[in-house]
This record gives C-alpha cells, sequence and structure tokens, in this order.
C-alpha cells in the first residue's frame, strides 16, 4: 500500500484534526453510494479508508512514523547490530541461541519441526451504511449483513452521529494467522438529508406554514418532530420568521441524555387561489389602519 500521509494528501506535521478533516472529505467524494459501479473509485476509497486506519488512530500513528510498522498496519522487524540476535563480530555469524531475532523472523527449523507461523493481524473490512435523520439524531440499531455466509451484525448507531463519521468494530475483521489479533470492521456511514428538517449543531431548524387568522387570531397547530408530531401553541399576531422553539426536541448525543432543542420558524401562507371576498376586506380595512411594514428600513428619501 501507498504512504498513507501520500493517500490522504497530508503532510507529516498534520494534526489528528487536520488528518481526520482531510479523511472526511474524501470519503465524501468517493463514498460508493454516490459513484455507483466505478470499481476505480471503490478502490480508491478502500484505500482512503486504510490509510485513515493508520493516521486516525494515534497509537498506530506513533509506530508508523517509528517504522515499527508498514501501510497496511503489520509489524515490521530490523536487524540489530549488536547484543543477542544481531552479528557476533567474533565469530562472524550470527549471535544468540536457537531463539535468536532470525529464528523468530525466518522460523526455527528444528528436527522434525517446520517454519514457526509469524503472527499477523486480520485485514479490516469496510462497510457503508445509509441512516436517516431521525436514526442519525436519536441513534437506532441497524444489522448488518457481511458478505461471507450471510453472517449479520447489529450495529449501534449513536445518537447525533454526522455524515461521514466512521464506527469501528473491534475484532469482527479477517482473522489473524499466527496467532494474530483480527482484523477491524469499518462502517461508513452517509446521513440521508431530510425534506423537513436541518440541523446545526446538536439543534434542528425547520419553516412551518400558517394561515392568515392562525397568525393573526393565535392557534394551536400540529409540528413534526423527530419523535413525533407534537402540539404548538402560535401567539396572536405572530408574523412571517417568528421563531419558536421546541425545548429537548433536538440532536440527541452519545455521552449525554440531554438533547439540543428545534426551533420553528413560522410563514404566513395565503390561499393558492385568489379570494376576492379576502382581498376586498384587506382594502376596506387598510384604508383605515395604514402602517409601514418597512419601517425598520428607515425613512424613505
Amino acid at each position: 500500500m501507498k504512504d498513507p500521509y501520500t493517500v490522504l494528501g497530508v503532510a507529516k506535521s498534520s494534526t489528528q484534526k487536520e488528518i481526520k478533516s482531510a479523511y472526511r472529505n474524501l470519503a465524501k467524494k468517493l463514498h460508493p453510494d454516490t459513484n455507483s459501479g466505478d470499481e476505480k473509485i471503490a478502490e480508491k476509497f478502500k484505500e482512503v479508508s486504510a490509510a485513515y486506519n493508520i493516521l486516525g488512530d494515534e497509537k498506530l500513528r506513533t509506530r508508523f512514523d517509528r517504522g515499527e510498522i508498514d501501510a497496511n498496519g503489520q509489524e515490521k522487524h530490523s536487524f540489530g547490530g549488536g547484543g543477542r540476535g544481531g552479528f557476533n563480530e567474533a565469530g562472524g555469524g550470527f549471535g544468540g541461541g536457537s531463539d535468536d531475532l532470525f529464528s523468530e523472523i525466518f522460523g526455527n527449523f528444528r528436527r522434525g519441526g517446520g517454519q514457526r507461523p509469524r503472527a499477523t493481524r486480520g485485514r479490516d473490512k469496510s462497510f457503508a451504511i445509509e441512516v436517516s435523520f431521525k436514526e442519525a439524531s436519536l441513534g437506532a440499531t441497524r444489522r448488518l449483513t457481511l458478505g461471507e455466509g450471510g453472517k449479520t451484525l447489529d450495529v449501534k448507531i449513536p445518537a447525533g452521529i454526522t455524515d461521514g463519521k466512521q464506527i469501528r468494530l473491534k475484532s469482527q475483521g479477517d482473522a489473524g494467522s499466527g496467532g494474530g489479533p483480527a482484523g477491524d470492521i469499518l462502517i461508513n456511514v452517509k446521513v440521508k438529508s431530510d425534506d423537513v428538517f436541518e440541523r446545526d449543531g446538536r439543534n434542528i431548524y425547520l419553516e412551518l406554514p400558517i394561515s392568515l387568522p392562525e397568525a393573526v387570531l393565535g392557534a394551536k397547530v400540529q409540528v413534526p418532530t423527530v419523535d413525533g408530531t407534537v402540539n404548538l401553541k402560535v401567539p396572536a399576531g405572530s408574523n412571517s420568521g417568528t421563531t419558536l422553539r421546541l425545548k429537548g426536541k433536538g440532536i440527541g448525543r452519545k455521552d449525554a441524555s440531554d438533547r439540543g432543542d428545534q426551533f420553528v420558524k413560522l410563514k404566513i401562507v395565503l390561499p393558492d387561489e385568489q379570494d376576492e371576498d379576502l382581498q376586498e376586506w384587506v382594502s376596506n380595512w387598510s384604508k383605515e389602519h395604514q402602517y409601514d411594514a418597512r419601517s425598520k428600513f428607515g425613512k424613505k428619501s
């Protein structure tokens, strides 16, 4: 595999935050859901995910920078210059006994024995799932079916997850060899956009159409939330743009029980078809009730 820094397009001096940002941008661009059928992009996506698996983990990144593991996360071995397992200057041969470093690397060939297998970590496996706005807001459990033998796993989607985030399932990837640990499963999450709700941090926003009588006289109206429909009191004399708050109806989060809020922006909507009675009434009313709706713009010159 290529150098992970090159794959993610970041410098070795980059912070973890910069590395994470670079990965998220690439993951969105190369996501299989937006590049269906393009095998080259799919391979590139796997390459980017594997690179982030190394650099996104501070411990693995440190080990890679030290040269202890390669770009695939596999252990490296170096030949020391002295001590046990190094070259023996007096004898010109290899130092140590039957269990020296070379035996550990190349195997211990003994009478009746073969090569000792090298402990190798199993490969990570990447998957992509798409969740609804509601599932991302409140959290959910999704069942993931793996390719081999129809094996299934229940994946917990944490409340508050954002588009492009990755969920890691430890030791659920390919089995290791020679006693090495299993790899992980990496799940790249895509959050579907919603026709009604918009998210900003832990708050949810929506625009609510109301009728002219509801705005003038006030009313109790039904408002959609990620929890279901709730009743909201519209104060009499409300204008378009008036924003009301539904406390605790926003985005949840993984490490706390409290939630953000939902903000409802009112929008006065007239009937689709022109109403002659309404026009006549407004015409008569306006003759005796003049007011400047644009007074906040200042006096006209």
